[in-house]
């Protein structure tokens, strides 16, 4: 297979328990996420990675392929790692679990990537922030790029950061999107690798990857996603699609 797309649904959540399970309009949100990314062209298989009995049930009753992992893992990353450590495989996708509105283009265009080049590790994308209150926003991730589009940081605070003496009045801010693409090889190395001071400071995981030396390539999209933490988010979310429907 060329490209396998993953989807962690852990049960249990800080936040918002369950929060997989949840309805938005009249579905399981995780049902959501699956149905938007098998349309996703570039994807041979995908699969749900969860740890819990009840996640697994909807899961197949919509059709689904559920690999059952253990409980103890404390990323997603850990989680895909147990999933396709016996496959056959060259790209891995992690789309979130709690991104139901994830585009298909969204998935082709980090899988494409990582396939065009095989020199990529791991890719991710970036949407160009439209809403002002997003740039202070800390639970909006921003990241800045080289001029080969591989990223230089990723935070929660406003970079770049415009100095009062600035000749540039507005800045392009983006907005980072956490679909992660991987090399089958690469997964293993990011998954051993030790939590970094940067990472400790903004808990982001994928600081530890430029910490370490690694590049990260991310790809602007046009599309937006909106993830769910918290009951409020949902209401977000449902807002959209009523809007949309």
């Amino acid at each position: 297979m060329e490209v396998v797309g993953v989807i962690p649904a852990r049960y249990s959540s800080t936040r918002f328990a369950g929060k997989v399970l949840v309805n938005l309009l009249g579905k399981p949100m995780i049902q959501h996420v699956w149905e938007r990314s098998k349309k996703a062209k570039l994807l041979d298989e995908l699969i749900i990675a969860c740890d819990d009995e009840k996640v697994a049930s909807v899961a197949r009753e919509f059709g689904a392929k559920v690999v059952m992992t253990a409980k103890a893992h404390v990323s997603g990353t850990d989680r895909i790692a147990e999933v396709i450590n016996p496959l056959d495989v060259k790209v891995v996708i992690n789309i979130q679990g709690d991104e139901p509105l994830i585009h298909p283009t969204m998935i082709d265009n980090v899988a494409g990537a990582l396939l065009e080049d095989k020199a990529l590790n791991m890719a991710t994308l970036m949407r160009r922030i439209e809403n002002i209150n997003d740039i202070n926003d800390p639970h909006v991730v921003k990241v800045v790029v080289d001029k080969d589009g591989f990223a230089m940081y990723f935070s929660r605070a406003p970079i770049p950061m415009r100095a009062e003496n600035s000749d540039i009045a507005s800045p392009v801010y983006y907005k980072h999107i956490g679909l992660y693409g991987y090399t089958k090889d690469f997964i293993f190395v990011y998954k051993n690798l030790a939590v970094s001071n940067l990472e400790r400071i903004e808990k982001l995981e994928q600081l530890r990857v430029l910490e370490e030396g690694y590049k990260i390539k991310v790809i602007e999209t046009r599309y937006d996603t909106i993830g769910v933490d918290t009951p409020e988010d949902l209401a977000k979310v449902e807002e959209y699609l009523r809007d949309k429907c």
